[in-house]
């Protein structure tokens, strides 16, 4: 159960119905986030919700079955806008369009990346300046300092930021550089990460996990949320499987299902999707039509020489084209 509490309930109103709550059994527990304030019910004794209702102080009451309850449709039925401002928007039925290297690795190629993105009217670009590494000795990035760097080009260009946050520590660092906050496939059930994100009034971005369900990667939404920070977006970026023929397997049936179980923004990654660079183009396409709301994909001015993940990044000309394809299905998919 959810209870939307009125903007203008009193501190006291609130007291006497989680005091009512807790008579009829059921665990109470008090959300306050950016747009309002939420009392979560569980428990498993069925009652009239008349019993509630009259309360003063109640805007709404919601029954919702799901263990995931705050993330789910079942109860606020108008989708989730993620405003970046100036005019930058994610939303249901849009695409957002998230582009950028997969490391960050200097001046000279931030600017050029920039520059790619502007010339193709994309408003977000993607990078990462910590980087989760399966060896020790890979790049793992430029930190705060290519990060304020980035932010310092984006900023004068009117480009909005996402990048990986890996740790609590990190969050308040790169606080004042950053558009959306991304919690990688490796930190998806990083709880105490999850908990510290909710804390803030910026965007996170949650991919799946590595070999995750997507009930997990509700459930992971569910402690931002829970915590605080209602402005959430979902990303699929494949799943480790049993085939060795792709770097994941790009689970395109999760973006419908997650669409109908949750109201917030569905993005896809195919580059990590499938991780293979001139398939990356089709997996993209075919996101956007099994519902996805925007895409999140790698460029560098020259993948070959990219500090990190080459193999799955789209050079310049390869990126425009890919953009241009995107709109048009986009266009085409409205009109189905």
């Amino acid at each position: 159960m959810i209870i939307q509490f009125d903007k203008n309930a009193a501190p006291d109103q609130k007291d006497k119905i989680i005091e009512k709550m807790e008579s009829l059994r059921y665990k109470s527990t008090l959300v306050s986030t950016q747009e309002g304030d939420y009392l979560v019910g569980t428990g498993k004794r069925e009652f009239d919700i008349r019993e509630l209702g009259h309360f003063p102080g109640i805007d709404d009451i919601h029954i919702v079955s799901d263990d995931y309850k705050l993330v789910s449709r079942k109860w606020k039925v108008t989708p989730t806008r993620i405003d970046l401002g100036d005019g930058v928007c994610i939303k249901e039925g849009g695409l957002a369009i998230m582009a950028g290297p997969c490391s960050i690795e200097g001046e000279e190629q931030i600017a050029k990346t920039i520059d790619h993105l502007t010339g193709n009217d994309v408003k977000i670009m993607r990078g990462g300046v910590y980087k989760p590494r399966s060896s020790p000795y890979s790049f793992r990035g430029m930190g705060i300092a290519g990060l304020k760097t980035w932010y310092e080009l984006a900023s004068k260009a009117g480009i909005k930021i996402i990048t990986e946050v890996m740790q609590v520590s990190q969050i308040e660092e790169m606080y004042d550089y950053v558009d959306i906050y991304q919690v990688g496939a490796r930190n998806t059930q990083n709880f105490n990460l999850l908990d510290e994100l909710g804390k803030v009034d910026k965007p996170v971005m949650i991919k799946r996990g590595i070999s995750g369900t997507i009930d997990e990667l509700l459930y992971s939404a569910e402690y931002v949320f829970s915590a605080g920070n209602e402005r959430l977006i979902l990303c699929e970026r494949g799943i480790r499987t049993y085939e060795r023929a792709s770097r994941n397997t790009m689970d395109l049936n999760a973006i419908p299902i997650l669409k109908e179980k949750t109201h917030l923004p569905v993005v896809a990654d195919p580059s990590h999707g499938i991780g293979i660079r001139h398939h990356v183009e089709p997996i993209a396409l075919a996101s956007i039509m099994a519902g996805a709301d925007g895409i999140i994909y790698e460029t560098h001015e020259k993948p070959e020489e990219a500090y990190s993940d080459g193999q799955q990044t789209l050079n310049f000309a390869e990126s425009k084209q890919l953009i241009r394809k995107m709109r048009q299905v986009v266009d085409l998919r409205e009109r189905l």
